[in-house]
């Protein structure tokens, strides 16, 4: 494997491409090189937990639409999209208890699984055959995946022509046409900015016993809140 790599800009030599370590290689040895104030995405007291979900996330969602993708038979395909979608199932119910995958803060479990949550309806729904459903229609994962993107640092590096032209362009033995669809609509426009998403997880789980619930925030107010 070529990319992604590591490297060394005065030599021009490639100092990692093991894409599995290269990510928590920059969140440990190299926080020296971190902008102040940037958040520990690998917190030692929660590697264990943060590398089984990143390792159930490679397994059946980063790597599970691929093989949906490149299956070459039914079997195989079926297999493939039954696994990622019982993956997703369970994120679903996960997110729907808790704001991100591990702890009360954003950690590489999260960056791992929103490179594929972000370009899931763009391409996997369609171009790999992963059609159960949208990403648009898990309400804890769109909500997940939408609080993400308005993160600093996620969707601000994300170009969404770029992305489809690269997979409908690039893989011909699935779209020998290299048609790329005009769909769907990823306009800025086109994505509702969301409210804190610890309000989103109390409208998942309702009012708590003997408490009345509280006013919801204006339409206004829920933009100027951002995703924070």
């Amino acid at each position: 494997m070529t990319v992604p790599a590591l490297v060394d800009i005065p030599t021009g030599q490639v100092v990692a491409n093991d894409f599995a370590q290269l990510t928590l290689d920059l969140s440990t040895e190299w926080r020296p090189h971190h902008r102040a104030g940037a958040p520990d995405l690998y917190p030692e007291d929660r590697r264990d937990e943060i590398d089984a979900i990143a390792a159930d996330v490679y397994a059946d969602v980063n790597n599970g639409v691929y093989r949906c993708g490149f299956a070459g038979t039914q079997d195989a395909y079926e297999a493939a999209y039954d696994r990622l979608f019982h993956r997703l199932d369970r994120l679903e119910a996960r997110l729907t208890q808790q704001r991100y995958l591990v702890g009360d803060t954003i950690t590489e479990a999260d960056v791992r699984l929103f490179t594929t949550l972000v370009r899931f309806d763009a391409v996997y729904h369609g171009h790999f055959k992963c059609n159960r459903q949208k990403l648009t229609e898990f309400p804890a994962l769109w909500a997940y995946a939408r609080d993400l993107f308005q993160t600093p640092g996620f969707g601000d590096t994300i170009d969404f022509e770029q992305i489809k032209r690269h997979y409908y362009w690039v893989r011909t033995s699935i779209n020998p046409t290299q048609i790329v669809p005009l769909g769907p609509d990823t306009s800025a426009g086109s994505i509702p900015t969301i409210e804190r998403r610890s309000a989103v997880l109390r409208s998942a789980r309702g009012p708590r016993p003997g408490r009345r619930p509280r006013a919801s925030a204006s339409a206004e107010q829920r933009v100027n809140t951002g995703a924070g």
